[in-house]
């Protein structure tokens, strides 16, 4: 609680600096804006970015460090018999510390020296967040004295501000590169922990997906066999069933909201289909699970088909309705963005309107359909609730749409959660799992600006 109301006062402070600043620019130009050489608010700005940014970065970094710290420091004064534990019991001891100094459980029933630590952990959380509150408000002062003593007709506060803003906006993007870097390269560490265990053909090509590996020597199953070829075969069986789906009836739809539907019906069609996007997948499972599917299994039997109980074809299906916005939003903004003048030059030669849409307005909005088809398709593979309760957990090689199969995804949820070692190569096949479907995603999506940039038109 003290760190939030800190923020809400560094917050408020930094909106007074602003306003502070902004006085004091008009207060120096003798109430005359423009003789200042950037506009007031500028100023306003500058100070913030002197006085708000680095009491900000210092709560930032306080936060982060001080549990550690205090840890660090509760541990060192445990007495040799508890500090010298394992890290893993000790570890559990300086949570039970932290908890009940929260306020969780009775300290009454802890041992003397456990109620020591909690009294030490407290006293130095009471420090530590009086310091906290003197040296992040010092700093602020600090800096917005050193703003405002810059503050003149000729400072060039727009600049100053300017280039705040590029650093802050470098910064963020580096944390997404090396974000993704860390994902990559954890993934490709992690892999190749799986691989030094399990060949690579045998992964990559074996038939049989069943890596049950026991947590002790004396268990039957110590081995495992992880052929993840049904595990692919059951996330494209899933995925193509669900574009089939999605893919007509979104651009069909598209189609329609772009070049046939009244503006009224188009500004509530099209915000109803997006609607669609916007359910949670656990919803799209549920209504897989209870509805889809028990209808296909009925259907199927009349039809003296045997349908599973839980089936791809019912995962599928409610799939595609998931990513029919993906399709029909994408696809409806490329096409209404396709020149009027192609339109008009066609009617101008005798075109009909549909063979408007089928000769001229589909081939130039091509490259913008593939690229939001590929985006459905990389959504389609990456999907997990709606497999684990509409598919199933059964990894069968098979590409009957009647029988239950699973995914890539669900067998990598599946074997990061138990008990397992997680060193064990049960645990590690879910980052080669993972690593093939990053490789798989980044390969379409590489495929899909190459085909924007081949086949896009441009228009004057």
């Amino acid at each position: 609680m003290t760190i939030w109301v800190l923020l809400l006062v560094v917050l408020a402070l930094s909106v007074a600096g602003f306003y502070m600043g902004r006085s004091r620019a008009l207060a120096v130009a003798g109430g005359k804006a423009r003789s200042l050489h950037s506009l007031p608010s500028y100023h306003g700005w500058y100070v913030i970015a002197w006085c708000g940014l680095p009491a900000l970065l210092l709560l930032g970094v306080w936060v982060m460090f001080e549990d550690a710290i205090l840890r660090s420091i509760v541990v060192g004064a445990l007495p040799p018999a508890i500090s010298g534990l394992p890290p893993d019991k000790l570890s559990l001891i300086v949570t039970d510390i932290r908890n009940l100094a929260g306020g969780v459980g009775s300290v009454d029933a802890a041992s003397p020296e456990i109620k020591a630590a909690v009294a030490h952990y407290l006293s130095l959380r009471g420090i530590a967040n009086a310091a906290m509150w003197v040296v992040v408000l010092l700093v602020f002062v600090a800096g917005a004295s050193l703003a405002r003593g810059r503050i003149a007709p000729n400072f060039r506060s727009r600049n100053a501000t300017e280039r705040v803003l590029q650093i802050i906006l470098l910064a963020a993007a580096t944390i997404a590169i090396l974000t993704t870097v860390g994902i990559v390269l954890s993934l490709i560490f992690e892999a190749g922990a799986f691989f030094a265990r399990v060949p690579p053909q045998e992964f990559l090509f074996g038939l049989t997906w069943s890596p049950q590996t026991a947590l002790r020597a004396e268990q039957v199953g110590s081995s495992g066999a992880f052929g993840a070829v049904p595990l692919f075969v059951g996330t494209l069986l899933i995925a193509v069933i669900a574009m089939v789906t999605a893919v007509p009836i979104g651009l069909m739809a598209a189609v329609y909201m772009s070049e046939y539907a009244h503006a009224t019906v188009r500004s509530i069609a099209k915000p109803a289909l997006e609607v669609l996007a916007g359910i949670p997948t656990v919803v799209y499972g549920f209504f897989a699970a209870l509805t889809v599917a028990p209808a296909i299994r009925e259907a199927g039997n009349a039809l003296g088909f045997d349908v599973a109980s839980q089936s791809a074809l019912a995962a599928g299906l409610v799939m595609g309705v998931m990513i029919i916005p993906f399709v029909s939003s994408l696809s409806d903004d490329v096409i209404s963005a396709v020149p009027r003048s192609l339109r008009e030059g066609a009617y101008a030669v005798g075109a009909t309107q549909a063979e408007t849409i089928r000769q001229v307005i589909l081939p130039a909005a091509l490259p913008g359909i593939a690229a939001s088809v590929v985006l459905a398709f990389s959504r389609a593979l990456g999907e997990t609730m709606i497999v684990v309760m509409a598919a199933g957990l059964a990894a069968n090689l098979t590409i009957n749409p009647l029988a239950a199969v699973t995914t890539v995804t669900v067998h990598i949820a599946a074997l990061l959660v138990g008990d397992q070692e997680f060193d064990s190569p049960k645990t590690l096949a879910a980052f080669a799992l993972g690593l093939v479907l990053f490789l798989v995603t980044l390969s379409l999506n590489i495929f899909a600006l190459r085909l924007v940039n081949k086949y896009r038109e441009r228009y004057d």
